[in-house]
């Protein structure tokens, strides 16, 4: 069983091309400094108000926060762990799952974080947690899934969610955070009881 971080140097096609709709958005928003750039791809504009764009039409709002990058940072690091998980999901099973994967859990981490939070936040790092978690459970509890985390990297990722709680590397889309954790968990472990056949390729 190959265990992650990296798995490989390679990227799949679905993980490069989330990887460059992240970077040109990026590069075109100034790194998120340009709200004009960047308003159309958030949730919503108001907060608490039934999100009005979203029922007017405008549906990509839904998922399109998780290509919006705060920093460089913050972009280095949500797409390095998708280079990862993404990919290696990629490759143990296929692009569909991934691109399951990420358009759900990208949209009821995004509903999460507005219904606490509010419209102001962006970013890949709810579907990074799901990702992890569903390897997780996926390489606990399926021998077939062919790929699962390292321990130490899964401490890590579960130290840097406490601490981003605690508000000490600031502002933080922590509800995000959770709604793709427990998603991920959920997900994970159900489908390596339930469907165990998906582990091969």
């Amino acid at each position: 069983m190959k265990r992650l971080f990296v798995g490989s140097h390679s990227i799949p096609p679905l993980t490069a091309i989330l990887i460059a709709i992240s970077v040109i958005v990026a590069l075109g928003s100034g790194l998120g400094a340009s709200f004009e750039k960047v308003e159309p791809l958030l949730i919503s504009y108001y907060v608490k108000q039934g999100l009005p764009e979203v029922m007017s039409g405008e549906v990509w709002r839904l998922l399109t926060p998780i290509f919006i990058h705060f920093g460089f940072v913050h972009l280095a690091f949500n797409m390095l762990w998708l280079w990862d998980l993404g990919g290696g999901i990629e490759r143990a099973q296929n692009w569909f799952q991934l691109a399951l994967l990420v358009i759900v859990i990208g949209i009821l981490s995004n509903l999460a974080q507005y219904a606490f939070g509010g419209p102001g936040f962006g970013g890949m790092s709810g579907v990074v947690y799901g990702l992890l978690a569903y390897i997780w459970m996926q390489g606990r509890f399926n021998p077939r899934f062919g790929i699962s985390l390292r321990k130490p990297i899964m401490v890590w990722m579960l130290a840097w969610y406490v601490i981003c709680w605690t508000g000490l590397v600031g502002p933080i889309a922590n509800m995000a955070h959770t709604a793709g954790l427990v998603l991920g968990i959920v997900w994970g472990f159900t489908a390596a009881y339930i469907r165990p056949s998906h582990a091969t390729k």
